[in-house]
């Protein structure tokens, strides 16, 4: 089946056919790294983590870029209002901590939340404040095409005139007349209201160290104008996919679309955007104090359940958080991870197979998470009835199969240094797991039913959880929080 995506531009699902045969370009926006990462952030990352897994698995050649918003009004307003990491205040000097210090440090959390959880490393991952000289090319280009002008009243700003682009709007099926004005910098020197920022004068009282020199004045760069610059920089003019959270769509999305095409530049092929994170029903906010920070989940579950949870929904769909929500993930991963250890310990010598059609079918079709990993249980349970009847070879098959769909999931890659998928640590489990279940087997046909409970609880203490049916006893991993006791076994 050909891969199919849907296009936020054209607003229908496509056929993918890559700018050049047998690779695909993929550019998203990261983090502008002014705060710790929330979930928001977290789901977009998988989102096109698995998108990029996937392509890759179909065989393309894949070149991904995220880049980094280090330079933006928000993280210079937070770091007037901080001081410097471990210093104690007195009524004297407060050194406040460097913009460029706080940026580069939630940038760290940004880098470790997206390694715990299994994402893949970008091909690329660009600063903006790196890329000064593209973007004062970018803005030339504009100029000398109409599109845009440097502020009257001598400010140093420039802005791109949206009224010269006819097109303006389009992403998102705006007219200009019914947008609201652009308020990323002083309206003073605009021609119109929705006029956005593409390079913003240096202003008195700011820190020297965030203004570069430029045509216009020392400054500093505006949001949208960033990820333009960047993006051709490393994919071209014309790249696949462009992807990113659905709250960018407007107004950051659509400047960039506008710019950019003003500029001559073909552009993104598909836009691809990621659903919200709620809580309950409702959009999670500070206000509110319904918000779930990344290190909040990972509190409580391991970060290949979390990574489940954030990735099991289709990815233009919002996705609800609930109490619940990570329980319910971890009965599911560890349905996975018990085929994956019992299977192993009977099967030794099977190996990673290929994805079966149902999976791949799902995931041709707009990357449907949900129905890939219907398919996902499915050869677990069938897996789990070869081993009950003793089918090895049928069972080994379940095994490949869903060691395939767990590596494009990235189930296993965030379970790094877990040992649920290392092939000795596996085999060794199954191995001391199964000699204690014939050991209770024993003890029941002796019927010693104080030692057959006795290893019963040995299991359940170490995480293992034991099910007896008419074909003998099962184990699993059981839930962490959970303690399994014997009851007359």
């Amino acid at each position: 089946m050909t891969l199919r995506f849907y296009d936020s531009a054209t607003q229908e699902v496509r056929d993918f056919v890559p700018l050049v045969p047998g690779q695909a370009t993929v550019y998203y926006c990261g983090a502008t790294v002014q705060g710790s990462p929330h979930v928001g952030h977290v789901r977009s990352a998988i989102v096109f983590d698995q998108l990029t897994r996937w392509l890759q698995y179909r065989g393309y050649e894949t070149v991904v870029v995220r880049n980094v918003t280090d330079i933006d009004d928000k993280i210079l307003a937070k770091s007037a209002d901080s001081f410097a990491p471990g210093f104690v205040p007195e009524n004297s000097y407060i050194p406040r901590e460097q913009w460029f210090a706080l940026a580069y440090r939630y940038e760290q959390e940004f880098e470790d939340a997206y390694e715990t959880l299994g994402v893949q490393r970008p091909t690329y991952e660009p600063r903006a404040t790196g890329h000064i000289t593209e973007m004062h090319e970018l803005i030339a280009r504009l100029i000398e095409r109409g599109h845009a002008y440097p502020a009257a009243d001598g400010s140093g700003d420039v802005y791109f005139d949206v009224r010269s682009w006819p097109a303006y709007g389009s992403l998102t099926r705006q007219s200009i007349d019914d947008m609201q004005a652009a308020t990323d910098a002083d309206p003073r020197g605009k021609r119109d209201p929705r006029d956005f920022a593409l390079w913003k004068g240096y202003k008195e009282g700011e820190p020297e160290t965030a203004s570069w020199p430029s045509p216009w004045g020392r400054g500093r760069p505006g949001w949208h104008l960033e990820c333009s610059a960047m993006a051709t920089k490393y994919l071209g003019t014309r790249f696949d996919i462009h992807g990113g959270g659905l709250d960018l769509r407007f107004p950051h999305h659509e400047n960039e679309l506008a710019q950019s095409a003003a500029a001559g530049d073909g552009f993104a092929n598909f836009w691809m955007h990621n659903g919200m994170v709620t809580y309950e029903g409702e959009k999670m906010s500070k206000s509110i104090g319904n918000v779930v920070s990344p290190s909040e989940m990972l509190a409580l579950a391991s970060p290949r359940v979390v990574r489940y949870y954030l990735g099991q929904a289709h990815y233009r769909s919002v996705l609800d958080y609930r109490p619940t929500s990570l329980q319910e993930a971890a009965a599911a991963v560890e349905r996975i991870d018990g085929f994956i250890a019992k299977a192993t310990a009977k099967v030794p010598e099977a190996s990673m197979g290929l994805v079966p059609a149902s999976f791949g079918a799902a995931m041709d079709d707009d990357l449907n998470i949900p129905q890939a990993l219907a398919a996902l249980h499915e050869t677990v349970r069938r897996g789990n009835t070869a081993l009950a009847d003793g089918d090895l070879v049928a069972a080994g098959g379940a095994l490949g199969e869903v060691l395939a769909m767990t590596a494009v999931l990235g189930l296993d890659a965030a379970g790094r240094g877990i040992p649920e998928h290392d092939d000795a640590a596996l085999r060794a489990l199954g191995a001391l797991v199964e000699a204690r279940l014939e050991a209770r087997a024993e003890a029941r046909a002796a019927k010693d039913w104080a030692a057959a409970d006795a290893i019963r609880d040995g299991l359940a203490a170490a995480g293992i959880a034991v099910e007896d049916s008419a074909d003998g006893a099962t184990w699993s991993l059981a839930q962490p929080q959970t303690t399994t006791t014997g009851t007359g076994a």
